[in-house]
């Protein structure tokens, strides 16, 4: 109830008399002569027009603001790309029931591994069958790629190519039409 008495107030102050204007001006329809038309316009020439995200008053462009940059040496030459962190390489074809510890010991031998990411399917528990493994500098990255691709991991072979390759991607198999 006291927040409803300090709406009324907040809209008497506002429009002038507030409820007594109103129930002076009702006739017997229940409907206000003159009174709700004043007000209506009164409220749509104190609200602002407001679109989309942000409001552009409120909110920084996107000029403004300062973002990360990768620095590219040769643009349109097919090749690996850095990520932010590091040099990352896609490995697919793993067993399923391979473990965290299997691919570390694989991959350890080439260098320093900075993250490996191992999805599990959730319905069985078991690896969906492709891991991320990231190296800090690229050539422990280039070394593992190039020794590892085609070899066995749990009597499965292993593919390994770049996470991020820039220019155009590598045509498998047929193309479509």
């Amino acid at each position: 109830m006291a927040d409803r008495d300090v709406l009324e107030l907040e809209n008497a102050e506002e429009f002038g008399d507030g409820e007594a204007s109103l129930e002076h001006d009702m006739d017997q329809t229940g409907e206000v002569d003159g009174v709700e038309d004043e007000s209506i316009s009164k409220l749509k020439e104190k609200a602002k027009r407001r679109k989309g995200r942000g409001f552009e008053s409120s909110a920084m462009s996107r000029e403004e603001g300062e973002y990360e940059r990768i620095d590219e040496q040769s643009e349109g030459e097919p090749g690996p790309q850095r990520s932010i962190e590091g040099w990352i390489l896609f490995v697919t074809g793993i067993h399923e029931e391979a473990q965290e510890d299997d691919i570390h010991d694989k991959f350890s031998e080439y260098g320093e591994i900075k993250n490996i990411h191992l999805n599990l399917d959730r319905r069985t528990g078991f690896l969906k069958g492709y891991a991320l493994v990231e190296y800090e500098t690229y050539k422990e990255a280039l070394a593992a790629k190039e020794e590892l691709d085609g070899n066995d991991i749990l009597g499965q072979t292993i593919a390994v190519e770049w996470a991020f390759v820039k220019g155009p991607r590598k045509q498998r198999g047929k193309q479509r039409r």
